[in-house]
């Protein structure tokens, strides 16, 4: 059967991303003036999703008056709200009763970006008659990540965070799963797939595919990498700046690295802005100089002020 339901894992506390994500959900962080979970929606519906259920926890209460029903976005989006977090196992099986179609899932971990082809996913999957299938890429460090080793194009063993991995192939936090492999993780328990679900398949000879994509893939976990995401977005558009609609950029003020200028926002006279993101109708005064910093929307910021690796305007009020 062909796929086209997914549930995307929206519920983290992002607690890296501090202090972006004291007052917004990580997958909300906008990425070119878009939240993350716009991009991954988009992507998902590239490849045929239908509807996508978003599984949310810490500041749920920010994603629908956003999304909607997803009729907007021309995709049925609904929501599976966690009271408490159930891991990334128990928010997929929260989540999978709130889906209407049937067929296998597609399951997307909330704070990634990759240029794999979903279509190419699932074919894959569709070919290997598996039970699940992993996205796998390779890294030069595969430390952070849960790590796989192959038999083929079946994985044979998948390792959680170690300190020597056996190999660079980890996991790249899209999956595919079959309903009978959801339907087996316990109700209202927490649950985690990379520590649990996926040993056990592989302890019982489940058919778990890795479909290996090398292509660009970045770990939006932390506010580096977020101001990394913009910035090779911008550079792939062949640009080294991007403003949004209504912004104002003064002739005497440099923005490059990959800086980001949010809508109706406005960078004054002399003012240089290095690898920046620049919140919704932000204010930079003249001879300012900031480097790889977040300003949030709303936020003015006085003439002649001097930043590094610095964020305005995130602490709640």
């Amino acid at each position: 059967m062909t796929v086209t339901s997914a549930i995307l894992l929206v519920g983290g506390m992002g607690t890296r991303m501090q202090p972006l994500t004291l007052t917004t959900p990580k997958p909300m962080l906008p990425l070119l003036g878009k939240p993350i979970t716009e991009h991954q929606i988009m992507k998902a519906k590239e490849a045929g999703i239908t509807e996508i259920v978003l599984a949310t926890s810490y500041l749920s209460e920010i994603f629908i008056p956003y999304f909607g029903n997803g009729e907007k976005f021309g995709i049925k989006i609904s929501y599976a709200v966690e009271e408490s977090a159930l891991g990334t196992g128990g928010a997929i099986r929260n989540a999978a009763a709130h889906l209407q179609g049937g067929g296998p899932v597609m399951i997307f971990n909330g704070d990634v970006l990759s240029n794999h082809s979903l279509t190419d996913q699932i074919a894959f999957h569709q070919s290997q008659s598996a039970d699940v299938t992993l996205y796998l890429t390779q890294v030069p460090d595969a430390r952070a990540f849960g790590v796989v080793e192959m038999e083929g194009d079946l994985i044979k063993t998948f390792n959680e965070k170690m300190e020597t991995p056996p190999t660079n192939i980890i996991n790249a936090g899209c999956y595919i799963f079959n309903r009978t492999v959801i339907d087996e993780i316990p109700e209202g328990h927490v649950v985690s797939v990379e520590r649990e679900t996926f040993p056990a398949l592989l302890a019982r000879n489940a058919r778990v595919a890795g479909f290996i994509d090398n292509s660009y893939w970045l770990d939006v976990g932390n506010p580096g990498a977020l101001l990394k995401a913009t910035r090779d977005l911008i550079e792939a558009s062949g640009h080294t700046m991007a403003q949004g609609k209504g912004s104002s950029v003064d002739p005497t003020a440099v923005v490059d690295q990959g800086s980001y200028i949010g809508a109706k926002a406005t960078i004054r006279a002399g003012s240089q802005l290095h690898q920046c993101v620049i919140g919704e109708g932000a204010s930079i005064g003249e001879n300012v100089a900031l480097t790889r910093t977040f300003v949030a929307a709303g936020s003015r910021i006085e003439p002649n002020t001097v930043a590094i690796d610095q964020f305005f305007g995130f602490s709640p009020e």
